[in-house]
Order: C-alpha cells, then sequence, then structure tokens
C-alpha cells in the first residue's frame, strides 16, 4: 500500500511538471497560444548610428554570388551600437561583464512598458520621472523585481528618417527622449529591474553629454537596450521578452534580436 501511494504521488507530480510544462512561454508559442512581436530592425546601410567620433554606418557587400560562385554569402563591418542593440554592463564601467558574460537567465524576463509619446510630442527632450513610474504603478501594479523596463517615448516613427532620428539643432546638438538619472536610480535600487530599454538613440537623452543614465545601469551591472523597434505594439504589462545579444567576447555590447511574446 506504501508503494502504491508512492507511485501514486510520484505520477501526480509528473503530470503536474507536464501540465505547467506544456503552460510554459514556449510552449504557448510553438502551439499558437501566444502573440510574438519582432523588436528589431533589419541591419542595413540607412541604420541610424551613434554620430559622433568614430561610429560609423553599417556596410555589408557580398563576397560569393549564386551565378558566379554558385553559392551566396556576404561580409559586414558595424559598430557594436548600431541598429537594434544591447549595452553590455561593462560599456560605461570597468570591472563589470562584457556582451559575452551575460547570462542566458539575465536575457530573459518579463517586461512592462511606459508610455511617455504623449509628452514627448511637446517637449523632444522629456525624460521619464519618478513620478511618471509611479503613476503607471497605480495602474498597473508595482513593477515585480527582475523586470526589463521599456520606454515607449514615440520615436520609433521616425526611424526611417536619421536625420529626424537623431533631431540635431543648428550647434549640431541632439534632441530626443531618454530616462532621468532620477528614473534610473529608482529602478536600480526601488524595483531592482534586470535591465531598461527604449526606441530611441540612448537611454539618455539626446542633450546629455555626461550618460548619467548609463552609469547608473552599467554600474548596476545591468544592460540597456536601444534603438527598439515596435514597443507602440505591446501592452503596459504581461510581456516576456527574449534577447539574443551576438556574443563578442570582450565586447562592450553589440547588435540584439529581441523577441516579445504576448499571450492570447
Amino acid at each position: 500500500m506504501k508503494l502504491f501511494l508512492q507511485l501514486f504521488v510520484m505520477v501526480a507530480i509528473l503530470s503536474l511538471q507536464g501540465k505547467i510544462l506544456r503552460a510554459g512561454v514556449l510552449e504557448n508559442v510553438m502551439e499558437g497560444k501566444a502573440t510574438v512581436i519582432d523588436m528589431t530592425y533589419p541591419l542595413n546601410e540607412k541604420n541610424a548610428y551613434w554620430p559622433i567620433g568614430n561610429y560609423t554606418p553599417f556596410k555589408f557587400e557580398p563576397i560569393a554570388t549564386l551565378k558566379k560562385d554558385m553559392v551566396f554569402s556576404g561580409k559586414y563591418s558595424t559598430p557594436e551600437h548600431l541598429g537594434t542593440h544591447i549595452d553590455a554592463p561593462n560599456h560605461f564601467e570597468q570591472n563589470q561583464p562584457s556582451v559575452d558574460q551575460i547570462p542566458f537567465e539575465q536575457l530573459v524576463g518579463k517586461a512592462v512598458v511606459v508610455n511617455i509619446s504623449d509628452k514627448v510630442k511637446n517637449d523632444p527632450d522629456y525624460t521619464l520621472s519618478v513620478s511618471d513610474i509611479l503613476l503607471w504603478e497605480k495602474t498597473n501594479g508595482q513593477i515585480p523585481s527582475g523586470a526589463i523596463v521599456l520606454l515607449n517615448t514615440g520615436w520609433g516613427r521616425r526611424w526611417q528618417n536619421f536625420e529626424d532620428y537623431k533631431n540635431n539643432d543648428k550647434n549640431g546638438c541632439m534632441h530626443f527622449p531618454g530616462y532621468s538619472k532620477e528614473s534610473a536610480n529608482f529602478l536600480v535600487s526601488k524595483r531592482n529591474i534586470r535591465g531598461i530599454g527604449i526606441d530611441t538613440l540612448s537611454g539618455d537623452c539626446g542633450n546629455c553629454s555626461d550618460f548619467q543614465v548609463h552609469h547608473i545601469i552599467n554600474s548596476a551591472g545591468k544592460f540597456i537596450l536601444e534603438n527598439i523597434a515596435n514597443i507602440d505594439e505591446l501592452p503596459p504589462r504581461g510581456v516576456t521578452l527574449i534577447l539574443a545579444p551576438i556574443k563578442i567576447e570582450g565586447g562592450s555590447g553589440g547588435q540584439c534580436r529581441i523577441w516579445a511574446i504576448l499571450s492570447n
């Protein structure tokens, strides 16, 4: 009788585990029970890139063709921080993980989306405030520990026009929205977030010269996602994010494929 009870309990546990696995995020995707949104811009020579210093545009050229070589192949060159990409913690801070050292567990997680696009319409230099976060939480509940916080600024509509996207004034200063240092500190110290993301060139606003947000996030060992596509298609919460950055040994970041999974 004791052996029968042990077997019964074991079968019940295995059955429950199977149900949990079948109900998992990836299982829902494979079974058509979830919506998948690609948050990544295709790489091409029109991609926005950091227009200061030694940064250069993306470049691709064929090195073999089907007609001539019976195989199609190409080569490309790009800065790490171009297109949809990830800033590893070592981007702005010493003794922090490089992009190849970020564990898989940190590259998958629940995401929340804070929408400040209405405020950005009237002020392209607008930065996310702590009060914006608290207002979001009043409606959607507290940001869970380990979440990836995405900022919808509405800037993605400018992606196809590099001049509009960097939005330089007559003195060459860029103007686009970002996080404030106060919001970055709050998210790291009070909400224990996994990382942040945005639909602009940088986590810092365009006219911010000291990159305080980068320093705050990277010094905490966390990442920043930049030039994210289709943030405006996401709900405030109920999102699972999967990040797949290029694995450059010792790299400060790199191009990153991002998928958002929404339960149907």
